[in-house]
């Protein structure tokens, strides 16, 4: 099982890589959405780049409150918990 920690370095690392964005902009308080240019379209693209690379499964319900990388990463640490 991976760390907090090593989770948020993948996670950073995917983003920058399938998002083509810089991962210096990717902060734990930055805003998800608007940091990446994602929209409602883009978060499909999403689920399947963590179902792939950490073998959870993100339901709609998951994303409610997710505004910031850090409530995404917690999520997503959280599920791979489960």
């Amino acid at each position: 099982m991976l760390s907090p920690d090593e989770i948020k370095e993948k996670l950073i690392a995917l983003f920058a890589d399938e998002f083509e964005a810089d991962a210096s902009t990717i902060e734990p308080d930055a805003p998800l959405m608007q940091t990446l240019g994602l929209d409602s379209l883009d978060l499909i693209d999403v689920v399947v780049m963590v179902e792939k690379h950490f073998g959870v499964v993100l339901k709609q319900e998951d994303f409610e409150g997710i505004v910031s990388f850090d409530d995404f990463f917690n999520l997503i640490a959280r599920k791979t918990a489960q």
